[in-house]
């Protein structure tokens, strides 16, 4: 992974081109930039979720995903490498089974609402996903591997699932429940009821 930051202020970008780890250069409008940038964007997103209270697993999942985008972006900033194992994908898949196993069926589309921890957590889910419509725009340019593809996808679909349990867990005394959306079909099966 070539040399570490030593110095924050380089100057070389002001050209409008970033250094990537192989040593070569790029526009910063280049789409393997774009994608780095919303993977660090997201990290960030993940940062601010975690300066909350919450569940002791979900605090240490969030930790270890924090470390694995980390990889994902060092990985992107180096054109042909590999650093995001095909185990974290895995990871987020089995922590998908755990938490989805324990929230009830839902009736409805939800709202990105309830519980401050559970907003924070749908903003990071559509961060996600915005970072990996970037990767995919980068890998139909460029190689990229599957991996970092497979794990935003699969992070994306767990932030949706953490914050119905970040609601459920109610730490903020704001929750304790799923926000649903009011639509005519709901309303109609509840008159009916």
């Amino acid at each position: 992974m070539g040399n570490r930051l030593t110095q924050i202020a380089t100057r070389t970008g002001d050209d409008g081109s970033t250094g990537l780890t192989d040593g070569s250069r790029v526009p910063k409008t280049h789409a393997r930039v774009a994608a780095m940038g919303d993977v660090d964007e997201l990290n960030s997103h993940l940062g601010v979720l975690l300066a909350e209270p919450l569940p002791e697993a979900v605090r240490e999942l969030l930790v270890v995903i924090q470390h694995e985008l980390f990889n994902l972006g060092g990985e992107l900033s180096w054109p042909g490498g590999s650093l995001l194992k095909d185990e974290a994908v895995l990871r987020l898949d089995q922590a998908l089974e755990q938490f989805n196993a324990e929230l009830p069926r839902l009736q409805e589309f939800i709202l990105p609402a309830g519980t401050r921890s559970s907003s924070l957590a749908h903003v990071a889910r559509t961060v996600a996903r915005r970072a990996e419509r970037s990767v995919l725009v980068l890998a139909a340019l460029e190689p990229v591997n599957q991996a970092p593809r497979l794990f935003l996808n699969r992070l994306s679909d767990l932030l949706f699932v953490l914050a119905r349990v970040l609601n459920r867990a109610n730490l903020d005394g704001l929750g304790g429940d799923d926000v649903y959306w009011r639509s005519e079909r709901l309303a109609r099966s509840a008159a009916t009821d």
